[in-house]
């Protein structure tokens, strides 16, 4: 496909991904394929507005801006686009090593990293103070990548990591793209994210990757849950008490590939005069834990680290999921998988091991390692022992 060709197509289905959007909420069921001829915000499929914005050193180039919703301050750029009923694609090209995107709008919209580098020292890189839906669109061969500094300048609206969104963000495409965090986050969202989609013309070939130094905090955050179709989604967080992926809610994952690596130790703070304890989990979930698909190795290796900690069940029954957790327990204990409520393991490739403590702890105080998870069904493998579990069917 030449690439004249590919910006009105990513156009038409985002928009009309879009046009099968309900209502913008934290129910991920309302994103998924229905058939819909009208979108919640009436946005006029047949009027896109792409805008390209072209990063050049400490400046940036903008085309295509017919109704001024674009301004620039050296390679800072803003777009406040909040009345139009249009829909917007912004094509980001170009580096700087000075430079962010913010948005604000009220209307979904597509960014397309088109091979675009952005640092910015004191703040996100790309900022969406839009509530509503944001597609990424990781375009065809390219390589991308956003950074932030160490310290962030104050700010009247929320700035949360390098890549932050107020609302959903979906990633799709065939390129990649690194963010890196010395600050805050590397990609949050104050509602959910969605690594790829099973929309049937949807391209899952995107690999993202996160980088977080011990400086920064998590890897991926969101407020109303993390959700994985396809893709590649690797994740390393270096701080202390830091987690891969973090979720407010609910983790799914039913494709892709997924690699998370934690190194940092526990992170004690005082509280009230008490001191609080934060290991490191490969994945954080303040609810479920569902996979049904893909593959999932995740590694950590600091005192107390967990591979996943789920306040919820944790239930797996597909792909190939692999937790190593190689840490200390001098502070903290570590874990292979560790819920509150139930570890149900029913299908796919099941492998924990840890070097010290419960490989598996579903909050039983059992001393019979059986006893530590549910195995639903007959495996053709079934090993279980403290320290390690390995269930195949």
């Amino acid at each position: 496909m030449k690439k004249s060709f590919i910006y009105p197509l990513l156009a038409g289905f985002l928009l009309s991904f879009a046009a099968a959007c309900e209502s913008d909420d934290s129910d991920f069921s309302n994103y998924t394929l229905v058939s819909s001829s009208e979108d919640d915000d009436d946005e006029d499929a047949s009027a896109t507005d792409t805008i390209r914005i072209a990063f050049d050193g400490t400046n940036a180039v903008v085309t295509g801006d017919t109704d001024g919703h674009v301004r620039t301050s050296g390679a800072d750029v803003v777009v406040d686009d909040t009345v139009s009923q249009h829909g917007l694609v912004l094509v980001l090209s170009g580096s700087t090593a000075d430079g962010s995107l913010l948005v604000w709008r009220s209307k979904k919209y597509t960014i397309v990293l088109d091979g675009v580098s952005i640092t910015n020292a004191d703040g996100p890189a790309i900022n969406n103070q839009c509530g509503k839906s944001l597609f990424i669109v990781c375009g065809e061969g390219t390589e991308n990548t956003l950074a932030d500094g160490t310290a962030y300048a104050e700010q009247t609206y929320d700035q949360k990591g390098t890549l932050f969104s107020e609302g959903q963000i979906y990633f799709s495409g065939a390129g990649t793209l690194s963010v890196a965090a010395n600050c805050k986050n590397a990609i949050a969202s104050d509602d959910f994210i969605a690594f790829g989609d099973t929309v049937a013309t949807a391209v899952n070939d995107f690999a993202v990757q996160t980088t977080t130094s011990a400086s920064g905090s998590n890897g991926v955050k969101a407020n109303d849950g993390v959700f994985v179709y396809g893709g590649t989604l690797k994740v390393s967080v270096a701080a202390d008490g830091a987690r891969g992926v973090r979720s407010d809610a609910r983790v799914d994952i039913t494709g892709g590939t997924i690699d998370i690596t934690t190194t940092g130790d526990c992170l004690i703070e005082q509280v009230d005069g008490v001191a609080d304890t934060t290991s490191c989990a490969c994945i954080k979930s303040d609810s479920l834990f569902t996979m049904s698909g893909g593959t999932l190795t995740m590694l950590s290796t600091g005192d107390g680290g967990k591979g996943i900690r789920c306040d919820e069940d944790i239930r797996f029954s597909g792909g190939t999921l692999v937790a190593t957790t190689t840490g200390s327990n001098d502070i903290s204990k570590p874990k292979a998988l560790k819920s509150d409520t139930g570890i149900i393991v029913s299908g796919g490739s099941f492998t924990a091991e840890v070097s010290k403590s419960w490989a598996c702890d579903n909050g039983t105080e059992s001393e019979d390692p059986a006893d530590h998870l549910t195995v639903v069904g007959t495996p053709s493998k079934a090993e279980i022992a403290k320290k390690s579990v390995v269930i195949v069917y």
